[in-house]
C-alpha cells in the first residue's frame, strides 16, 4: 500500500527563532500589530510504500529522527493517510 505523510518540523519553543522574530516585528510595520509570536518551520510531504499504516508510521518516525529534524533544536509532528 502507498501512504502519504505530512510532516511539520518546528524550532523548539525554548529556542530563539530569528526568522519568526523578524516576521513578528514586520507585522507591526504592515499594520497587523495583533499578530505576534510567529514561529517558522518546515513542511515535508513524502510517500511511503508499506504493508500497513503502522509500518509506514515507523518509517516516517525513523526518517524524522535520523534526517528530517535536529532533535536538539526542533520538534516534529506528522500525519499519515492512504495515498
Amino acid at each position: 500500500m502507498k501512504f502519504k505523510a505530512e510532516i511539520d518540523v518546528m524550532p523548539l519553543d525554548a529556542l530563539l527563532d530569528p526568522q519568526g522574530k523578524a516576521v513578528s516585528n514586520s507585522m507591526k510595520t504592515i499594520g497587523l500589530p495583533e499578530i505576534d509570536g510567529v514561529r517558522i518551520g518546515r513542511h515535508v510531504r513524502l510517500f511511503i510504500e508499506a504493508n500497513s499504516q503502522e509500518i509506514a508510521e515507523q518509517k516516517v518516525e525513523e526518517a524524522c529522527k535520523k534526517l528530517l529534524s535536529n532533535q536538539i533544536m526542533e520538534s516534529y509532528t506528522f500525519t499519515i493517510t492512504p495515498a
